[in-house]
This record gives C-alpha cells, sequence and structure tokens, in this order.
C-alpha cells in the first residue's frame, strides 16, 4: 500500500493516507472529505491547472458536486471560456459564478479608478476574500487546490488543515502533486485547461494583476509582478 501518512480529521476517526498511490494521496483525501462533510463541502475552484485536475477527480466521487468560482469581474475571456468548457464536459457539477457586493465601476467610484494598481490588497479582500467568507458561511469544509510546492507560504499545507480565517476545514488534496504531476494527469485524461498556459502563464488569476513569466523556479512569479504581494488573501491567516 506504500507510505501511510495519518491525520486528524477532527472526530472520532482517524485517516490513514497513501502518498505512494496513483493521485499521491488525493482520491482517498476526496472520498474521505465528501463522506464526512457530505454537503456541507464545497469547492472554492479557480480554473488553473490544479483546477482542472481537482475538478475531474472530484467529479469521480461526488459528481453532483458543489464549485463556487470567485467572479471578479476582471478575469480573462480564456478563463470564462474554460469555465463553460467544463460545464459542458461536467454537467451534473453544481458551479457557482460568486461575485463581489460591489461592481468594477462601483469599486472604482467608492475607492478610486484601478484600485488593484494603488492597493492590490485591498481589491483582493473585495473581490475575492469577501466573497469566499459569505459562501464558506454556509459550509463547515472547502477544498483548495494548494501545492506544496507552489511557494514558501504553502510548504507546510497539509491534506486537513484548521482554516482560522474562514472558519472551517479546508482539504488540500494535492499537496504532494509537482507541476509536472498536474499535467501529466491533464494530458493522461484529455482535460479542457485555460489557452493561456500555453502562452506563458502558469498560474492565472484576475487579468489586470497576471504577467506571463519565464521563472520556471517560481511559478507564481508572473502574479502582481514588482510587488511585495504574492497572495490575494484567502489562504494567509
Amino acid at each position: 500500500m506504500g507510505q501511510l501518512i495519518t491525520y486528524k480529521t477532527w472526530s472520532d476517526n482517524k485517516l490513514d493516507i497513501s502518498i505512494d498511490s496513483e493521485t499521491k494521496g488525493a482520491l482517498p483525501v476526496l472520498e474521505w472529505a465528501y463522506g464526512q462533510y457530505k454537503e456541507d463541502l464545497i469547492y472554492a475552484c479557480s480554473f488553473g491547472a490544479e483546477g482542472i485536475v481537482l475538478v475531474d477527480l472530484i467529479s469521480k466521487v461526488k459528481p453532483y458536486a458543489k464549485i463556487v468560482f470567485l467572479d471578479t469581474g476582471l478575469h480573462f475571456d480564456e478563463t470564462y471560456e474554460l469555465i463553460e468548457r467544463v460545464k459542458a464536459r461536467y454537467p451534473q457539477l453544481q458551479i457557482e459564478m460568486k461575485r463581489p457586493e460591489l461592481t468594477v465601476a462601483e469599486q472604482s467610484e467608492t475607492y478610486g479608478e484601478n484600485l488593484w494598481e494603488h492597493d492590490p490588497t485591498q481589491c483582493c479582500h473585495i473581490r475575492k476574500v469577501v466573497p469566499l467568507a459569505q459562501t464558506l458561511s454556509g459550509y463547515k469544509a472547502w477544498i483548495s487546490g494548494l501545492r506544496r510546492e507552489q511557494s514558501p507560504t504553502r510548504r507546510d499545507t497539509e491534506f486537513i488543515n484548521k482554516d482560522e480565517k474562514f472558519r472551517a476545514i479546508k482539504v488540500c488534496p494535492l499537496i504532494h502533486w509537482s507541476w509536472k504531476d498536474v499535467w501529466r494527469y491533464i494530458n493522461d485524461h484529455d482535460l479542457p485547461y485555460n489557452i493561456l498556459h500555453d502562452q506563458g502563464y502558469p498560474s492565472i488569476g484576475c487579468e489586470k494583476c497576471t504577467l506571463p513569466t519565464d521563472d520556471a523556479a517560481d511559478l507564481r512569479a508572473g502574479r502582481w509582478t514588482n510587488l511585495k504581494k504574492t497572495e490575494c488573501g484567502l489562504h494567509l491567516s
């Protein structure tokens, strides 16, 4: 069965996971999570490469799973096009497009034009953090596509995490996956993906704050370029 890792599950049971399995523990983690939380579990998907892998794995475990996309109103057209392709391939999945309370125009009236340029943290808070908090207020747990390899702030991520920020359990099935693992799975299963990945965008967020990068050592180098900011705030305590 390979190397077993035992995790606390904040319940009466312990979870033994083999990271030597085909999905490096992702599939059994998802099976446990949906068995434990049932309808109280939602996947917050950004529809990046990791997101597509998780959508496919989740569809095998919970065909009618609930997925939320934080629709900031500032995403690339290619991202919206991908979501439509995913809906066509997985018609049973319940995909919610969660929008902020303020439109981009209303945000400009209140906080000034192009908030992402002079205060990107505030922009992310309004358009991503608050909407996710509103969504998760109705759930006990959520799924995220974090991988330990992505950045220093994610190296200590576990399969099952206590999320004090959103007062929920955060399940991260892909923590042991490499970037090569992600793309091997996408290619082997002929999954749809954002065509911007073929144009030098390893990590894709809002159009205003994402640039292509050739920095193989930092897959998130194209996010908030020339700023000290490296996270939108969803995964910071």
